[in-house]
């Protein structure tokens, strides 16, 4: 079981990596030095150093020396210097935005750590570098070798979800279910992830999850308290510009509410919040 979603889609392959190359770019090249300007204090490694000066160079504004740092800790197969170069490539974020680049930085720590313990700390950079070739998979990555692969996309939600327990990735695959894309559609497998995601703060997982309550669906009935609860989590959970849709569906939902219906999901809402407090 918690090989199986990788080994479908090749992720341990030593052949053929995520993105077709051999080994996954996961090696370290040979004959790499620290870059000259690195100061290493006595009895640390210099792959840790080099990650911690790089992260410490972006911070003040030092770009370039950060970015150069950060790749010599990738290259010898730091997972956090690979995780962050990767979120800069995908982002845009002091870089050019280059979407190849942040695919092949996931796919190096998707390969290298896709076995780590949860709970480890590079795990949840697994988990993460999971989610995100996932979600490249959805859509392609034009003049790339990376094409649209919906049912590749969710194996790689699958794995993170199952595995790592990923909140971010049990989002995405229950949105997969609901929406019947790379998979046929199944409300009732749809709630289950979003549940397990939405227990644990997701606030898209919150929204979605309450849309379907509220609304009911094929095997789902309608528990509009119910979904009213997790609508209204989700909005105190959206800041970002792109979460107009979350207020949207909560703001929909109270107004059709009855009178009884919200009163109960105020209720439901007290007990959730006495028992996250715990």
């Amino acid at each position: 079981m918690v090989l199986g979603a990788v080994l479908a889609c090749g992720a341990l392959s030593p052949a053929a990596a995520f993105d077709g190359s051999p080994d996954g770019g996961g090696n370290a090249p040979a004959g790499l030095t620290p870059p000259a300007s690195l100061p290493l204090p006595p009895g640390a490694r210099p792959v840790d150093e080099a990650f911690r000066s790089g992260a410490q160079a972006l911070r003040s504004g030092q770009t370039a020396k950060g970015v150069d740092a950060l790749r010599y800790a990738a290259d010898q197969g730091h997972p956090a210097a690979q995780w962050k170069l990767g979120r800069m490539y995908a982002d845009g974020d002091g870089v050019k935005r280059d979407d190849a680049k942040a695919f092949e930085y996931f796919s190096r720590i998707a390969n290298l750590h896709a076995e780590d313990y949860p709970g480890t700390p590079q795990a949840r950079f697994a988990a993460s570098a999971f989610v995100a070739l996932g979600t490249y998979y959805l859509a392609g990555i034009p003049n790339t070798a990376v094409r649209r692969d919906p049912a590749r996309a969710r194996d790689m939600f699958s794995y993170a979800a199952s595995y790592f327990g990923d909140p971010d990735a049990q989002f995405r695959l229950g949105k997969m279910y609901l929406d019947g894309v790379g998979t046929q559609r199944d409300a009732r497998q749809a709630a289950r992830w979003l549940i397990l995601s939405a227990q644990k703060g997701q606030y898209e997982a919150q929204a979605m999850l309450g849309h379907l309550l509220f609304r009911g669906d094929e095997g789902i009935p309608r528990q509009g308290a119910r979904g009213l609860m997790w609508l209204t989590l989700a909005r105190d959970g959206a800041a970002g510009p792109d979460d107009k849709w979350v207020v949207d569906l909560y703001e929909d939902a109270f107004s059709e509410a009855t009178p009884d219906e919200r009163a109960l999901a105020l209720k439901y809402l007290e007990q959730w919040l006495k028992s996250a407090q715990r």
